[in-house]
């Protein structure tokens, strides 16, 4: 039999609907994107935009496709358990037994009962799984923690994917050396909360040291940190780990201590902006991006200007920018909201900006020499990235996976270009 899988949302969701997927491979189901005979659909709740738009996508697999086994998980069945439930779905899941999909598959052939099932309790054991190669990237993935404690204002993933929790340290590390085997030289560290991690007397900065030490692999990258779990340990980490990418994703959410305190944010803008220098003392030409919620509720005109001109003083090579979007059963919720107009023109002020940074990082590469990752073809180039996430085309038929000593030779349309000069494998 075939299956497709839908992923929506983020990197966690991405690792696991690859073990998923290779799961069934194993059992001797096929993959693939035409005539299916399994749908299973992996969805996202991070916002009311990827709410609708998991709703949407299942509803249009189950109308165009009512033959099929239809298979949905993820944080916005379970955040929308009623929506889902109402559906013709034939295994229907939150975001527990996600590893269980393949066996619930093999049984629901066998007898063709509908199984659904939503935990009730935020306290979950980490639930095991283990890649060993990533089919759809050069890069892979390693989820060592679930869960989230935060409890942002405005954030509804605490309630969707419960208490954090994490992989054992001995599991990491087994599972990295199976992926440099496979030939996956850069590996990325994943999580809802990757910088709680924690195992035993092990945290986040033990598990970079260790990896370092494989000699295969080439490149340790973060999905992404919050700032104030950059601590002097892992300060340390950055300034004698070469191997750790030269990119650091900090979430941000706002530019000013009013909506951050509102956010029940855990940092003030001034802890944040010394932290940032900080790391730049440590590594002078880091690539540091984040992500920014703009008309959260009590945001005035005055706050936004605020926000902007702290964004633009932080000097950020790119920032994820997200309309304030309500989330019922948060405390945010309860709060007052800002008109959408409003909202939708701040959103374009800050993508303004982050393309003006862009573009600005960018530039103090031109003429230098960097180390690119080849990872696809795409419109005659093949294109990769650097350490420190720069996006490169390549003009030539070079080999995919490979590392090449390149030059940055212009740039044109928010794209990078360079020439290639010798192969660095």
């Amino acid at each position: 039999m075939k299956f497709k899988i839908i992923t929506l949302g983020c990197k966690v969701n991405t690792y696991e609907s690859e073990y998923i997927k290779e799961q069934l491979l194993n059992k001797g189901f096929l993959n693939t994107d035409e005539n299916p005979d399994i749908i299973i659909i992996n969805t996202c709740s991070v916002t009311n935009n990827a709410d609708n738009k998991s709703l949407k996508t299942v509803r249009k697999y189950l109308r165009e496709n009512p033959n099929c086994i239809t298979i949905v998980c993820g944080c916005s069945s379970d955040n929308n358990r009623t929506k889902y439930q109402n559906m013709d779905i034939d295994i229907l899941l939150g975001n527990k037994e996600k590893s269980k999909i393949p066996d619930l598959l093999e049984a629901y052939i066998e007898d063709h009962q509908k199984y659904t099932y939503f935990p009730e309790t935020r306290e979950l054991p980490f639930e095991d799984m283990t890649v060993e190669k990533f089919t759809s990237h050069t890069r892979a993935f390693i989820k060592i923690q679930d869960g989230c404690n935060n409890f942002c204002s405005y954030c509804i993933i605490p309630y969707v994917r419960g208490t954090i929790r994490f992989k054992s340290f001995a599991k990491i590390i087994a599972e990295a050396q199976e992926l440099v085997k496979n030939h996956h030289y850069e590996i990325v560290l994943t999580g809802i909360h990757t910088g709680s991690y924690h195992d035993g007397d092990h945290d986040l900065s033990d598990v970079i040291t260790k990896l370092a030490e494989i000699p295969e692999l080439k490149r340790i990258r973060l999905s992404s940190i919050e700032i104030t779990e950059l601590d002097d340990k892992f300060l340390n980490v950055l300034k004698t780990t070469p191997k750790l990418c030269n990119h650091l994703h900090i979430p941000l959410q706002s530019g000013t201590d009013k909506i951050l305190a509102k956010m029940n944010r855990k940092y003030d803008t001034t802890y944040f902006q010394n932290k940032i220098a900080t790391i730049r003392s440590i590594r002078p030409d880091i690539s540091l991006t984040t992500d920014a919620i703009v008309g959260h509720p009590y945001e005035t005109d005055e706050d936004f200007k605020e926000y902007l001109k702290f964004c633009e003083s932080l000097k950020f090579s790119k920032i994820h920018v997200f309309p304030y979007s309500k989330r019922d059963g948060t405390a945010s919720s309860r709060m007052p909201d800002v008109d959408g107009k409003v909202k939708k023109m701040r959103a374009h002020m800050l993508l303004d900006l982050s393309t003006k940074l862009e573009e600005a990082y960018a530039k103090e590469f031109l003429n230098q020499e960097v180390e690119v990752l080849t990872e696809e073809y795409e419109d005659g180039y093949v294109v990769g990235h650097t350490s420190n996430y720069l996006k490169i085309y390549l003009k030539g038929d070079y080999l995919l996976n490979s590392f090449y000593r390149c030059k940055i030779t212009s740039l044109k349309d928010n794209q990078i270009f360079g020439e290639v000069i010798a192969c660095t494998n």
